[in-house]
């Protein structure tokens, strides 16, 4: 069984992901308005990774004959001045979920519930590369700028993500 506080962190960080879902999939839903359907596809895929990370820990925690507990989400923002602030707006979300992992490993550690934090060694793993994804599309569109040609090239290469 896991421990009370643990389950309530779970609980929490199934929120985090779930939100992060529904976040891409509000900025998706702003790049379709702008005809942006590449940076679009982008943000749909990695909306649909964020409710696989849900449900990674929605399995865990009933594994452990835990009580998985939905929580509210809030409304995420519906619209970004460019595709560069909405990928910042991305990695620098990111780097808030990153956080969200590394507390819980800390609370798996203080608790000395070594199944949990064996199990966030994936989450570790996963945000290094989520973080780099997004900082580098951040970089690329740095050096765009406002170039069309640019974001033209930009958003057909990222179009064949999930292909």
């Amino acid at each position: 069984m896991i421990a009370e506080k643990m389950l309530k962190a779970l609980n929490g960080q199934i929120r985090e992901e779930m939100y992060s879902a529904y976040l891409y999939l509000s900025m998706a839903a702003d790049f379709e308005d702008k005809n942006f359907s590449g940076f679009a596809q982008w943000m749909k895929e990695q909306s649909k990774e964020e409710i696989n990370h849900a449900m990674k820990l929605y399995g865990y925690i009933n594994e452990r004959g835990g009580n998985v507990e939905l929580q509210a989400l809030g409304k995420p923002q519906g619209s970004w001045d460019s595709p560069l602030k909405a990928f910042d707006a991305a990695y620098h979300h990111e780097q808030h979920i990153t956080g969200c992992i590394d507390k819980l490993i800390k609370e798996a550690r203080d608790l000395g519930d070594n199944a949990t934090e064996i199990f966030l060694q994936w989450y570790v793993s996963e945000q290094v590369e989520e973080e780099d994804q997004t900082d580098t599309i951040v970089q690329k569109l740095n050096m765009i700028k406002d170039s069309s040609n640019g974001l033209y090239m930009l958003d057909r290469e990222l179009s064949h993500r999930g292909e």
